[in-house]
């Protein structure tokens, strides 16, 4: 099986240097064969497919074109893979299964470093606390013994380096042995997701929503007076008609925010995993969740913003993954099951406002709303096998 591992590395300042031009130039390719066929298109021919492309910019547009030699300076894996990515791109938007493919802006939305191995023979070697990126060198690993290092079990087919907030990180596609599946003992579980408790659990369990805590409350507050700041730089940016000063001084407030808002995510991604793991460890013989409309759920202005904080669909992803991975198997509920207008003690449907957080049934059965909402998950036979 293959298996995506993720961990931060430490490059020298040389590294870097060629990291960030590689990335760079993979960001040019990826735009030049946006805008080279849009071009094509004006002028009233077909479309090129990435594999043509590449042909064309290494046999006619580069020999006659010297001043972009820089090009060919970089890894031609991490090129090549540029173009496919854009080729992608456009074959999901003729699908029509995405928009049109946009331009990647510095900053934003750049481009990753792509690595593969150079032929079969080829191993690329990882140690305890180093990795050996091809055109790069050994790279040393802020996360020691993280990614196995043995060869013989272990084959790193490709991998990516990515930059987010000013740090660097290395992605890396593994070929292993699957898993032994352990025998699962324990009940069934029900999960009911919300925003008052994050996750409420039919064996009584409850993890509080995240975003309540002091500290992200601390850095959403801090998060804001940074950005208010760096708004008030860019305004006066605009009056001045830029200074090197003040470029500096957005880069720098720039570069804070961006740091804070990963800071953010990673505390937000860490809770789910701890959550997706204490899950796995009572050997659950089946898992059931509600297939939530998130899309539909964003559609409140009033709640918006609370629900994307929370990161449904990315619970969903994780435990589907630790399930697949364990053999348990996870049941999605129909996504119009009534989990909350239903008793879990006669059966009987009632209707409850959002702010009626106690579930009352005239058989005299009296539950907290979320807890009646996961046993009814449990108990639900109208679902799919994820």
């Amino acid at each position: 099986m293959l298996k995506a591992y993720k961990t931060e590395i430490n490059p020298t300042d040389e590294q870097k240097e060629k990291i960030l031009r590689t990335i760079g130039t993979c960001r040019y390719v990826y735009n030049f064969f946006i805008s080279h066929n849009q071009q094509i298109y004006a002028n009233g021919g077909k479309y090129i497919s990435g594999f043509d492309f590449s042909k064309w910019l290494n046999n006619d547009f580069l020999p006659q074109n010297p001043d972009k030699s820089w090009i060919c300076e970089v890894s031609s894996k991490s090129v090549k893979q540029s173009i496919l990515n854009a080729d992608k791109a456009f074959k999901k938007f003729f699908d029509k299964k995405a928009g049109f493919p946009r331009f990647k802006k510095k900053g934003k939305n750049d481009s990753s470093m792509y690595f593969v191995k150079t032929d079969s023979k080829t191993v690329i070697r990882c140690e305890r606390h180093r990795i050996k990126i091809p055109t790069i060198g050994w790279i040393r690993l802020k996360e020691k013994g993280y990614i196995p290092t043995d060869s013989k079990n272990f084959v790193i087919k490709s991998g990516t380096i990515s930059v987010k907030a000013g740090r660097f990180y290395v992605s890396v596609l593994i070929d292993q042995a699957d898993f032994q599946k352990v025998k699962q003992t324990g009940n069934g579980i029900g999960i009911d997701l919300g925003l008052k408790d994050f996750a409420v659990l039919s064996d009584g369990r409850t993890f509080e929503n995240i975003n309540k805590t002091h500290v992200v409350r601390r850095l959403e507050k801090k998060l804001k007076r940074k950005q208010r700041s760096l708004s008030r730089k860019y305004e006066a940016l605009k009056e001045r008609k830029g200074e090197n000063a003040t470029r500096q001084n957005i880069q720098k407030n720039l570069l804070e925010v961006q740091k804070l808002f990963k800071r953010l995510e990673n505390i937000r991604t860490d809770y789910i995993n701890k959550i997706v793991n204490k899950v796995a460890k009572t050997k659950p013989k089946f898992v059931t969740i509600e297939d939530l409309n998130v899309k539909g759920m964003m559609k409140n202005r009033h709640l918006s913003k609370a629900i994307s904080k929370q990161k449904f669909f990315e619970f969903r992803t994780k435990l589907t993954s630790k399930c697949k991975i364990q053999g348990i198997e996870l049941r999605i509920a129909n996504r119009f099951y009534p989990s909350s207008k239903k008793c879990s003690c006669c059966g009987k449907l009632k209707n409850i406002k959002l702010s009626e957080r106690v579930y009352k049934c005239e058989c005299g059965n009296e539950i907290d709303r979320d807890f009646n909402a996961s046993i009814n998950l449990k108990n639900c036979e109208d679902f799919e096998i994820a």
